[in-house]
């Protein structure tokens, strides 16, 4: 859908920041592999103490994106400005003052919490009390455990607080709750509103949509190196062309067009025998859904309605479902 792609250029949420108040400013940013586009051409800007979210499945170009703004990744087109410097060519001066936490936990499984943390503070000139540390993300009973011993929430908070240690103004968080149970990944959004209530600038990478909507002040949604849409994700799901999404499954397929002539549906997508009706008037679709099946002798096998979301802005825009 045109108005929802146009959110990544045309709307005041998503790209013509002041230039004083960007944090970090990506410009043309561009990675391959062979005949592989890992990163296609993007651009951004993120302002002081935002919560800004990079969404999209995995391949979609998201870690690139990061490590190449951290320094571990060198772009081949493209400008990379954090805090004012050169992300590129001020590579140390720049990682002295952010913050990374890594998809894959950089942790080693035979040190204690306490030498983990005590490890990574060694390696900046500005250290947080390693007893705040402790105490902020509940480790104090486990500063003595070896890594291995710990739970998947507790890896996960010791690897966030090792991107903390030295107090940075810009924190990278890459699909930091992947693998957390429920309670666990919502304990853990508890610890980035911290972080944006201190003021910190936090880019977050995810594919659960869910969470992009309950952390980020902005959202840039990505699929095949490029960035699809940016704005907020109110805005990104005000912008689309209907209100609710009837998700409806068969025992037989059905045509596109008969769907898409359903009432009050606007728009339609397909993914693995599942039918996404996007429409303004869920009663009068599920009507005419009931006349269809009936009328055709097929049964409606499974049946979903839902307000429109994060999810069925990345639907319309690409298709298909953010699996995890």
């Amino acid at each position: 859908m045109s108005h929802v792609h146009e959110a990544a250029s045309s709307s005041t949420g998503a790209g013509r920041l002041p230039g004083p108040e960007a944090v970090l400013s990506v410009e043309g940013l561009n990675k391959r592999y062979g005949s592989l586009v890992a990163v296609d051409g993007i651009s951004f800007q993120v302002p002081r103490g935002e919560t800004f979210g990079i969404v999209g499945p995995n391949g979609a170009g998201k870690t690139t994106t990061l490590e190449m703004i951290e320094g571990l990744r060198t772009p081949d087109a493209g400008r990379i400005t954090l805090l004012g410097l050169d992300a590129v060519r001020q590579r140390r001066a720049v990682q002295e003052r952010i913050g990374v936490q890594l998809q894959s936990q950089a942790l080693w499984p035979e040190l204690t919490v306490e030498e983990t943390l005590k490890t990574f503070r060694a390696l900046f000139r500005r250290r947080v009390s390693l007893e705040r540390l402790l105490e902020r993300f509940s480790l104090v009973d486990k500063r003595r455990s070896l890594v291995r011993a710990l739970s998947g929430g507790q890896k996960q908070r010791l690897s966030v607080a090792t991107a903390l240690v030295n107090d940075p103004e810009a924190v990278f968080l890459d699909e930091p709750t992947t693998g957390l149970d429920p309670q666990a990944r919502h304990s853990f959004w508890d610890l980035i509103r911290d972080m944006r209530r201190e003021g910190k600038t936090v880019i977050i990478t995810t594919h659960y949509m869910e969470e992009a909507e309950a952390l980020c002040d902005r959202v840039a949604i990505m699929d095949h190196g490029r960035i699809m849409a940016l704005d907020t994700p109110r805005q990104l799901v005000r912008d689309l062309a209907f209100d609710n999404t009837v998700e409806c499954s068969f025992n037989a397929p059905v045509d596109r067009e008969r769907l898409l002539a359903l009432p009050a549906v606007r728009d339609m997508r397909s993914e693995d025998g599942a039918y996404f009706l996007f429409t303004n008037d869920v009663s009068a679709t599920l009507g005419g859904l009931m006349g269809l099946a009936d009328n055709s002798g097929q049964r409606v096998q499974g049946l979903q309605v839902r307000t429109a979301t994060l999810e069925d802005v990345f639907i319309s825009l690409t298709g298909r479902r953010l699996r995890d």
